[in-house]
């Protein structure tokens, strides 16, 4: 009548075979040449008591003996590190009498009641026991509920079919004290998968066999040969029954414990947490020690310094407040600013506070310290509300660089989008720094107050913002007007309301004040990107030919880069272009040398990565502003990886040109933006006003201006297990970027000839570690992957004719690249197997290609450079 459990008969004694394995490899990779190990075992069960008043409520006693350790796979001698060690010497004498010391299992209706164990024994061994009380759990009928056992408190389903019962469990579902974090950008993150079935077969109500498996795939988004499995395998056969002990009587269950043993205590069947300590691992100091060299400022585009950053940040991650500030305190300057990129980028409350102890934001001799911390908040994988708090309090405190003041607040921006898109944006903090920068920004008298204030909500991207950064684009001139727009272009079209697109519209037609032509194309690309209607479409069209002279080039270019790149308006453009008066040869037949175009770096199966580039000019034939993106996406996610902006102004009174519509009043400047990773970096000024322009000219070394340098942390993923069958797994993925971006721009007016140039060197290290640890025996699989490239954009205009000529040139050089796989088991002594293989290779250069007019032009750019030096007399 047992129809709800597994029923044992009255004095016998079970005989099974028990064996937990596990294996580690790669997630395509097949079992037979994985790392792991099996430890194989006897187990004896008997029933204790049944409950006279109710059947289906039993206590049964589990023993494990003759516990063995070997290979999950056959080695060769040489290579199995078991060899000639009895399993009393592999795990130890007390934990192997402590794992033989029996458990007993309270079953009701066939779920674990109570787990009575020995209580100061150490975790490791209880967890296995553990494991195996929880195979016991079983129901004899299909359906589903949730079921507490060592994964945890878990969805479970049931499938049962005649005497073959099959348990589904949802190990997403499981409630169990989790540890670890994930990084900030899906395309940047881990994709992992989790699946859990038992099969038992039973006989006379009994168990006769089960076979658990539990799965678990990690894989790189970005690159999904970078990956990782962990296999974890139970069985339990049933060898044998024959005369066992008989029932002890009574009604209560503590009693029949008491009577049985009165060290035992019942415990909970959910595992506890276990970590085994490392004996021999380096101190911080001597890590620093063993990857100092690798960390100079020269090194930084090097793949070594990649890996020697992601190692530090780890080992940083355990140490202490005291151990970190040792060395930060201890290093030279030119070390200490890649120090802090790595104390930063640990993320740990330990960190933090030893970094803001030791800077002083009243010390502006430190500035460059400061603002190498600030940018490593910016790009921080896990941003905790802690952090932007600490960063708050500083803002509202003294700073005595303005600079960095400025800086401050723009990464407080970054830091509210990173916590809003984790569902943190109502966090005190962050309520307290929205509110914060919104006030102040409304305040604001001087004109850097407000551009201040304006980046930072470039890099927020608070739906909150939207009225104020219209009106700031519609009502304010120069680079005020300017920024507003492009804050407003960097949000998700779902934001861009009615209002919004309609005060676009406005700044584009110049409804209500006339605009600069960098304002009015950055409205053009807002309404174009944003699901625009047929109307917006059309007013836009019939606008080319009325605009200023490069501004017509430029808009031509814009619509017929969203045609060739079937961008989403690109279905509107085209029914508009079926309209005689949008699309004619008057219209788009404009001279000019203003472009835009788009083309792919890369399309892969995991992730494709597209450049942009758009260039506009004055009608004088000065540079304007160019624009660089470069973006990384797959089917569910984007990343704005990187953009490099050169803007110049008022620049025509130096070649005694007429400037165009609204931009008779512009103070000469040049400077250079930057975005990085989805952050936008404090701008970089090349010249502000007429004096500084001459003195800059009449001292240029056309040397770059830094725009970037250091050390960032992208890839962030650290995830911790309980497997099934007792031992702990966690699963480690690092991705680090050494980068190097700089720029420049040259002004000959003896040639009549401009010349901007920016190279970004990066070197990429990803480092996976999947690990099952099970204290007297670790086995694992460490994956590496590591390249280095350098791209330059150079543009290159000759403006002794009209129309004048441009040369843009986007080059990546020759890349290496190295993948490497090891997989390992060792023990507490040393002893340790290793298999590793690698792939090295080289990726070819490439020039990228741009639209025909500009393959057309550059040829007669250096045909022109090269005959000018031959007719030199």
């Amino acid at each position: 009548g047992h129809t709800t459990g597994p029923s044992l008969s009255n004095d016998k004694l079970y005989k099974f075979a028990y064996s937990a394995e596990v294996y580690v490899d790669q997630a395509k990779a097949s079992l037979q040449k994985s790392a792991g190990y099996r430890i194989s075992s006897g187990v004896d069960v008997n029933l204790l008591w049944r409950n006279p008043d109710n059947d289906d409520d039993q206590l049964i006693k589990i023993t494990i003996r003759d516990v063995q350790v070997e290979n999950v796979n056959e080695r060769p001698s040489a290579k199995n590190i078991f060899k000639g060690k009895s399993t009393e010497k592999i795990i130890g004498k007390e934990y192997l009498e402590a794992l033989q010391r029996p458990i007993v299992v309270e079953l009701v209706r066939g779920k674990v009641k109570n787990f009575y164990s020995y209580q100061n024994e150490p975790g490791f061994t209880q967890n296995i026991k553990r494991g195996l009380a929880s195979l016991f759990q079983l129901q004899l009928y299909s359906g589903a509920a949730p079921e507490v056992d060592i994964s945890g408190k878990c969805n479970t389903t049931y499938h049962v079919r005649q005497n073959q019962v099959t348990k589904i469990k949802a190990l997403d579902s499981c409630e169990i004290e989790k540890q670890g974090f994930t990084s900030h950008n899906q395309i940047l993150d881990v994709s992992t998968k989790a699946t859990s079935a038992t099969t038992y077969v039973l006989e006379d109500s009994f168990i006769k066999s089960i076979k658990a498996e539990e799965n678990y795939v990690f894989l790189l988004n970005s690159q999904r040969k970078t990956s990782a499995k962990i296999v974890s395998k139970q069985r339990l056969e049933l060898k044998s029954a024959q005369a066992g002990p008989g029932l002890i009587a009574g009604k209560q269950v503590t009693s029949i414990i008491k009577t049985l043993d009165s060290s035992y205590v019942a415990m909970p069947l959910v595992a506890e947490p276990v970590k085994s300590e490392c004996k021999k691992c380096p101190s911080l100091s001597e890590h620093w020690q063993s990857i100092r060299e690798h960390m100079y400022p020269e090194k930084l585009s090097k793949a070594e310094a990649a890996r020697s950053f992601l190692s530090f940040v780890q080992n940083i991650r355990k140490a202490t407040k005291e151990e970190i500030l040792q060395i930060i305190r201890s290093e030279n300057k030119e070390l200490l600013l890649q120090i802090v990129d790595a104390v930063t980028s640990a993320q740990t409350p330990e960190s933090l506070e030893a970094i803001l102890e030791f800077l002083d934001f009243k010390d502006a001799s430190t500035s460059d310290l400061q603002e190498r911390f600030l940018y490593a908040c910016g790009f921080a994988s896990h941003p905790s509300e802690m952090l932007l708090k600490s960063l708050t309090d500083k803002f509202k405190g003294d700073i005595a660089n303005e600079e960095i003041r400025e800086t401050l607040v723009i990464v407080m921006g970054a830091l509210i989008r990173k916590l809003c898109d984790r569902e943190g944006c109502k966090l005190p903090a962050v309520v307290e720094t929205k509110r914060l920068i919104l006030n102040r920004l409304e305040k604001a008298k001087k004109d850097d107050n407000v551009r201040m204030y304006l980046l930072a909500l470039k890099n927020a991207l608070i739906p909150e913002a939207l009225p104020l950064l219209m009106k700031y684009a519609e009502s304010e001139e120069g680079s005020i007007s300017n920024l507003a727009t492009t804050a407003i272009q960097r949000y998700d079209p779902s934001f861009l309301t009615k209002e919004v697109k309609k005060t676009m519209n406005r700044i584009y037609h110049q409804n209500r004040k006339v605009h600069e032509k960098t304002v009015r194309t950055t409205a053009a690309a807002v309404i174009l990107n944003s699901n625009p209607s047929y109307m917006e479409v059309k007013n836009i069209l019939l606008s080319i030919g009325e605009l200023p002279l490069e501004m017509n080039k430029y808009m031509l270019s814009m619509i017929q880069d969203i045609l060739h790149f079937e961008m989403p308006s690109s279905k509107t453009i085209r029914q508009v272009l079926k309209d005689m008066r949008a699309h004619n040869y008057d219209r788009f037949s404009k001279m000019g040398s203003s472009s835009a175009y788009s083309g792919y770096i890369t399309r892969g199966p995991d992730v494709s990565s597209t450049y942009s580039l758009d260039i506009l000019y004055s009608g004088s034939g000065i540079l304007r502003r160019s624009n660089v993106n470069i973006r990384i996406f797959d089917r569910n996610a984007e990343l704005h990886a990187s953009q490099v902006v050169i803007e110049a102004q008022g620049l025509e009174s130096i070649i005694a040109a007429t400037p165009d519509e609204g931009e008779e009043n512009l103070d000469s400047f040049a400077g250079m933006s930057a975005i990085l990773f989805d952050v936008q970096l404090r701008p970089v000024t090349f010249f502000q006003g007429y004096g500084d322009l001459m003195s800059k000219m009449l001292s240029a070394t056309g040397d770059p201006v830094n725009v970037v340098k250091g050390l960032i942390l992208l890839t962030d993923y650290s995830q911790e297990m309980q497997l099934q069958s007792g031992p702990r797994a966690s699963a480690e993925f690092l991705g680090g970027l050494a980068i190097d971006i700089s720029g420049g721009m040259e002004f000959s007016l003896w040639y009549r000839e401009s010349k901007t140039n920016v190279k970004s060197r990066v070197a990429a290290f990803v480092a996976g570690n999947t690990e099952v640890d099970s204290f007297f025996i670790k086995t694992g699989m460490e994956t590496t992957l590591e390249a280095e490239t350098t791209f330059d954009f150079i543009s290159t205009v000759q403006f002794s004719q009209y129309p004048f000529l441009v040369c843009i040139q986007m080059d990546r050089v020759e890349s290496p690249f190295r993948r490497y796989v090891t997989k390992y088991e060792s023990l507490p002594s040393g002893r340790r197997y290793t298999a590793r293989r690698g792939k090295v290779g080289l990726l070819a250069g490439n020039e990228y290609p741009l639209h025909q007019e500009n393959s057309n032009m550059c040829r007669e750019v250096f045909s022109a450079k090269s005959d000018s030096s031959s007719n030199w007399f």
